[in-house]
C-alpha cells in the first residue's frame, strides 16, 4: 500500500455537496484532514427551491466524525461568496471541486430558453465563477487544485440533453485552458465524467445498477488528482463503479488539397476516405501541434485537385451567421456561386463585440447578386435567432442549411478576465448557436431535411492560454452538436462541427500578417459547403480544417482499470495503478462514439473486474474455471405457473396492433374467437426476468444482456383461458469471445400436462465470454435456420403503422422494462423516446403472416423464428416482406421511415404447404 494521502491544512470547497457525489467528496476530504466548505443551495434536481438542510447535514456528519467543516448556501453563480466563506472560516482555499449541477432534460424541439439558460448558468458560469474567485489566491500561494465535472452526455451527446451536453463539454476545454495557465503557479486542473448513483442519476438508472454505482467509487480519483504530489493536469477521466479510464483527442492524418480554383466541394468526395482514415493517428494536446507551415508547403506542391462531383444547391436556402467578412463571407459567396439562396447575417460589430453596422452584410449581398446569385441581408444578433430565420422564411419560404459562424474575442489571462468578458463570449458563440438552430429546427423537422454546420476551434479542442471563455464556449458548441446529431438523424437533419484555421478579423488580432495571408478563408469554405450538401452522409463528427488540410478528430479512451466494488476503493489504490489508467498503448484503448457505447464498454469492464476479484469460485465454473455447459444443460429448474383469462388474450392482441375490427382476436363472444399464435412467447419471455442465470454464469451486469433471437413452436392451438405451466431449461451456452450466447428453452404445458408450445430464447451477455466453450451450436432445424430471403421481389407485403402508445399498451402483457415507457431510461440507452418491445414487433410481423398465409386458423401455424435486428419507435410503420418457399414463409420486417430491417433471419413454418397468400 502506498503512503496514505493526507490533506491536513488544506481547505477544500465542494459545490453541490449536500448529497450524492459532492457529499462523498466532502466526507472523504474531511476524513483525511482537510477543512471543508460544504456548499449546497438545497434546490431540486431541476434547480427549483432552496434549503439549508442538505449542507447542514453533511457538516454535522463531518464534525461528529472529528473533522472540520462549515456550510455555505449560496448559488454557484455567487462564487465569490462561496470563496469568502472559506477564507473567513479557514484563512485560505486550496482546492475547488465544481460539482453542483441540475437537469432540465427535454428533446431539442421542446426545449425552452429557460431550460437552456439555467443549465448554462449552473454548470458553466457557476464553475467559472467559483474558480475565478479562488484563482488569485491560488496564484499568490503557488498552489491550487481544480476539479471540474463533465459527463458522458457532454463527451458523446445524448438524446434530450442538448443543454446539458453543451454545458458539460464546455467544462472540458475550460479545464484544459486552466491547466495551461496555472502550470507555472503549481495550479493543476482536471475534469472527470462520473457515473455514480446520485439524486440526478436515480431518475434514469434501474435499482440493480444504482447499487453498484456508489459515489464512494468516484471520490478516490478526485482525491488523488487533488493531492499535492499529483502532477497530472489538463486531463479528462471517466470514472464510476470502480472503473477509471483517461480520454484524449485522436486526429486522423487527414487529406491535403491544392488550394487553387479546383478546390471545390466536389473535390472533397474522392478524398473522404483519406480524411476519415485513422490508421496513422496523431494525438494533439495544443493548438500548435499541427505543423501548418509544412502542410501548406505540401498542399502547394500538389497538382490540381481531381474533378469531383458537381455539387449544386439550387432550391436550398442557407443562413450564414457572421457572414460580413472572413470565413462567413467565404461561405456565403461559395454557396451563392453554387446556386443556393443565401441569408447573409452580420451584426457589423468589431472583433470584441462592440458597435454595429449594416454595411458588412450589405457588401456581401451585393457581391453575390452581382455574380448572378440570390441573397438577402440580416443585421440581427445571433441571440435573436428567430428574427434571422424569419428573414429566410419571408424572403425564400424555407430554410435548409444553417452555418453558425458568428463570433467575438475577449482574450485575457484568467486572472484578469471579467464577468463581462466571460458572458459576452458565451452569449455570442454558445447561446447564439443554440438560438439560431432552435429557430430553424421546426422547419427542418417538418420538411424532414436540414443541415447544420457549427463552429468549434482548435482552442476549444485543446485549450489555450488567455482564452478560457472562448475555449469553453467553443467546445460547448461541439457537445451541443453531438446531441443535435443524435436527435436529428431520424428526420434527416445532419449536424457536423468544424474547427477552422483561417486568417480573419479575429485571428488577425493574434497572428502575424504572413500567417493571415497563408490561411485564407477560401481554403476552409469548400469543406463546409460539402458538409452541407444533401449527399454528404456525415453527422455527429468534428473536423480540423485550414490551409488545404482536412482531418477528423475523435475521442480515444484508455483501457483503464476496474477495481472491485466488493471492497472500499482508496486514493492509494488509484495511485498504484496510475500507469495502467493512463496507458493508451497496451492494445486496450477504444473509441466510443455514443453514450450508449461508452456505458456498454464501461459496464463490461466493470463486470470483468468483479469476476476477476471474486475470492470464491462462482457456481458457473468447474475446477478448470470454465463454464460447465453440460452440467447446466442437465440442471432442473422450477416450473412457473401462468394463469390467464380471455382478457389477457385480448390485451395481447391489442398490444400487437389488432383493432376493434379484428373481432376474432378482441371479442370474446365472436364465433371464431381464438388466440393469436405469437401469444405463446408471453409466458416464456416473462419468465426470463426470474430465471436464475447467475447460477449458470456467475454474477454479471444485466445491462449487458441482449435478447437476440426468439423461436416459438406450437404443438396445438392455445386455449383462450386457463393455466399454463412453463418449465425452463438450458439448451446450450456458446462462447462468443467477448460475450456468451445462452439458448434458453421453455416448454409450456396445460393443466393436463400436454405440451401446448415450446420457446427458444437466445440471450447475448456481453462480458461473459472467454470461458473456453464452443463457439457454434448444433443445427436445431427451424430454430437455427438462417432464413435468407430469396433474390426476388417479395411474394407478399403488409404494412402497418404502429401507434404512439403501442409500447405503453404492449407492456401490459407483462414486460414492464422501463426502457419502453420511461423517457429518462430510454435516454440512458441512447434513444430519443422509449422504444417498442422487440417481441411486440415480432408479434405484429407474425400477425401479418398468420393473416396472409394461415387463413386465421391456428391449426395452420407451426412455428416462427426471428432475430431482433434493430429498435423500433412507436408511431413508425412496419413493413413485413414475405417469400413463400414450400411450407416456409421467409420474412423480414422493415421500418419504412428509416429504411432499416428490424426483424431478420426470420421465417414462419406452415403445417399445410398448399395454402396460398390471401389477397
Amino acid at each position: 500500500m502506498a503512503h496514505k494521502l493526507r490533506f491536513d491544512g488544506r481547505t477544500v470547497i465542494v459545490t453541490g455537496a449536500g448529497g450524492g457525489l459532492g457529499r462523498a467528496y466532502a466526507l472523504a476530504f474531511a476524513e483525511r484532514g482537510a477543512n471543508v466548505v460544504v456548499n449546497d443551495l438545497g434546490g431540486s434536481r431541476a434547480g427549483d427551491g432552496s434549503s439549508t438542510a442538505a449542507a447542514d447535514q453533511v457538516v454535522d456528519e463531518i464534525i461528529r466524525a472529528g473533522g472540520k467543516a462549515v456550510a455555505n448556501y449560496n448559488s454557484v453563480d455567487d462564487g465569490e461568496k462561496i470563496v469568502e466563506t472559506a477564507v473567513k472560516a479557514f484563512g485560505r482555499v486550496d482546492i475547488v471541486i465544481n460539482n453542483a449541477g441540475i437537469l432540465r432534460d427535454k428533446s431539442f424541439s421542446r426545449m425552452t430558453d429557460q431550460d437552456w439558460d439555467l443549465i448554462q448558468t449552473v454548470h458553466v458560469r457557476g464553475s467559472y465563477k467559483v474558480t475565478r474567485a479562488a484563482w488569485n489566491l491560488f496564484q499568490k500561494q503557488k498552489f491550487g487544485r481544480v476539479i471540474n465535472t463533465a459527463s458522458a452526455a457532454g463527451i458523446y451527446g445524448n438524446f434530450g440533453q442538448a443543454n446539458y451536453s453543451a454545458a458539460k463539454l464546455a467544462l472540458v476545454s475550460f479545464t484544459e485552458t486552466l491547466a495551461k495557465e496555472g502550470a507555472k503557479h503549481n495550479i493543476r486542473a482536471n475534469v472527470i465524467a462520473p457515473i455514480a448513483a446520485s439524486r440526478m442519476t436515480e431518475t434514469i438508472m434501474p435499482p440493480d445498477i444504482l447499487a453498484s454505482l456508489k459515489p464512494d467509487y468516484v471520490a478516490p480519483l478526485v482525491l488523488y488528482l487533488c493531492h499535492e504530489s499529483t502532477e497530472e493536469s489538463g486531463s479528462l477521466f471517466e470514472v464510476g463503479a470502480g472503473f477509471v479510464a483517461k480520454l484524449r483527442w485522436e486526429r486522423s492524418k487527414g487529406a491535403l488539397f491544392k488550394t487553387d480554383e479546383t478546390f471545390l466541394p466536389g473535390a472533397v468526395v474522392p478524398k473522404w476516405p483519406e480524411i476519415t482514415d485513422f490508421s496513422q493517428p496523431q494525438y494533439p494536446t495544443s493548438t500548435t501541434d499541427a505543423d501548418f507551415v509544412s502542410l501548406i508547403e505540401q498542399a502547394n506542391a500538389l497538382p490540381s485537385n481531381p474533378k469531383g462531383d458537381d455539387l449544386r444547391y439550387e432550391g436550398k436556402v442557407v443562413v450564414v451567421t457572421g457572414a460580413g467578412g472572413g470565413l462567413g463571407r467565404a461561405y456565403a459567396l461559395l454557396f451563392g456561386r453554387l446556386g443556393a439562396s443565401v441569408v447573409v447575417n452580420d451584426l457589423g460589430v468589431t472583433t470584441t463585440g462592440s458597435g454595429s453596422s449594416s454595411s458588412a452584410a450589405d457588401k456581401v449581398v451585393e457581391e453575390i447578386c452581382q455574380a448572378g446569385g440570390k441573397a438577402v441581408a440580416n443585421y440581427d444578433s445571433v441571440e435573436d435567432g428567430d428574427k434571422i430565420i424569419e428573414t429566410a422564411i419571408k424572403a425564400y419560404g424555407r430554410v435548409d442549411i444553417i452555418i453558425n459562424n458568428a463570433g467575438v474575442l475577449r482574450d485575457k489571462s484568467f486572472a484578469r478576465m471579467t464577468d463581462q468578458d466571460w458572458d459576452l463570449v458565451q452569449r455570442v458563440h454558445l447561446r447564439g448557436t443554440y438560438k439560431v438552430t432552435k429557430a430553424a429546427w421546426p422547419y427542418f423537422t417538418k420538411q424532414k431535411y436540414g443541415r447544420v454546420i457549427n463552429t468549434c476551434s482548435s482552442v476549444g479542442l485543446y485549450g489555450n492560454f488567455g482564452q478560457a471563455n472562448y475555449s469553453a464556449a467553443k467546445l460547448g458548441i461541439l457537445g451541443f452538436s453531438n446531441t443535435l446529431a443524435l436527435e436529428g438523424r431520424k428526420n434527416n437533419i445532419l449536424v457536423n462541427t468544424i474547427a477552422p484555421t483561417a486568417g480573419t478579423r479575429m485571428t488577425a488580432t493574434i497572428w502575424p500578417p504572413e500567417m493571415v495571408e497563408a490561411f485564407k478563408p477560401d481554403y476552409v469554405a469548400p469543406f463546409v459547403v460539402f458538409l452541407a450538401h444533401e449527399s454528404c452522409p456525415s453527422t455527429g463528427n468534428v473536423f480540423e480544417v485550414g490551409g488545404g488540410w482536412i482531418a477528423q478528430v475523435r475521442w480515444q479512451r484508455s483501457g483503464g482499470i476496474g477495481f472491485p466494488t466488493s471492497k472500499p476503493l482508496l486514493p492509494e489504490d488509484i495511485a498504484t495503478k496510475w500507469d495502467v489508467i493512463t496507458n493508451f498503448y497496451d492494445g486496450r484503448a477504444t473509441h466510443p462514439k455514443t453514450t450508449q457505447e461508452a456505458l456498454q464498454q464501461f459496464f463490461e469492464n466493470f463486470a470483468i473486474a468483479q469476476s476477476s476479484e471474486t475470492s470464491e469460485p462462482t457456481k458457473k465454473s468447474d475446477k478448470s474455471g470454465k463454464v460447465d455447459v453440460e452440467a447446466a444443460k442437465q440442471q432442473k429448474f422450477d416450473p412457473i405457473e401462468c394463469p390467464y383469462e380471455e382478457r389477457d388474450v385480448i390485451l395481447y392482441a391489442l398490444g400487437v396492433g389488432s383493432t376493434r375490427k379484428d373481432l376474432q382476436w378482441v371479442y370474446e363472444n365472436h364465433e371464431n374467437f381464438h388466440v393469436l399464435p405469437t401469444f405463446g412467447v408471453i409466458p416464456a419471455v416473462n419468465s426470463l426476468s426470474t430465471f436464475p442465470l447467475t447460477s449458470i454464469l456467475g454474477d454479471f451486469n444485466f445491462m449487458m444482456l441482449l435478447h437476440g433471437e426468439q423461436y416459438l413452436e406450437l404443438k396445438k392451438p392455445i386455449p383462450t383461458s386457463g393455466k399454463l405451466i412453463s418449465t425452463p431449461h438450458i439448451i446450450d451456452i456458446l462462447d462468443k469471445g467477448k460475450g456468451a450466447a445462452v439458448i434458453l428453452g421453455v416448454t409450456t404445458r396445460d393443466e393436463k400436462g400436454e405440451i401446448i408450445f415450446e420457446n427458444e430464447s437466445t440471450l447475448f451477455i456481453r462480458g461473459s465470454g472467454g470461458f473456453g466453450g464452443k463457439k457454434n451450436g448444433a443445427d436445431r432445424g427451424a430454430a437455427t435456420a438462417p432464413n435468407i430471403p430469396p433474390k426476388r421481389p417479395p411474394d407478399a407485403i403488409v404494412q402497418e403503422k404502429t401507434i404512439e402508445s403501442q409500447a405503453a399498451l404492449y407492456r401490459l402483457s407483462g414486460d414492464y422494462n422501463p426502457l419502453h415507457i420511461d423517457p429518462n431510461m430510454s435516454a440512458m440507452g441512447g434513444f430519443e423516446v422509449p422504444i417498442l418491445h422487440g417481441m411486440c414487433t415480432y408479434g405484429i410481423s407474425g400477425k401479418h403472416i398468420y393473416t396472409k398465409y394461415c387463413n386465421n386458423d391456428p391449426n395452420n401455424f407451426k412455428s416462427i423464428k426471428g432475430r431482433l435486428a434493430s429498435p423500433v419507435f412507436p408511431g413508425e410503420t412496419l413493413e413485413t416482406q414475405m417469400w413463400k418457399e414450400g411450407n416456409k414463409i421467409i420474412f423480414q420486417t422493415r421500418v419504412v421511415e428509416r429504411d432499416v430491417i428490424c426483424i431478420a433471419s426470420a421465417a414462419v413454418e406452415l403445417k399445410n404447404s398448399s395454402i396460398s397468400a390471401k389477397l
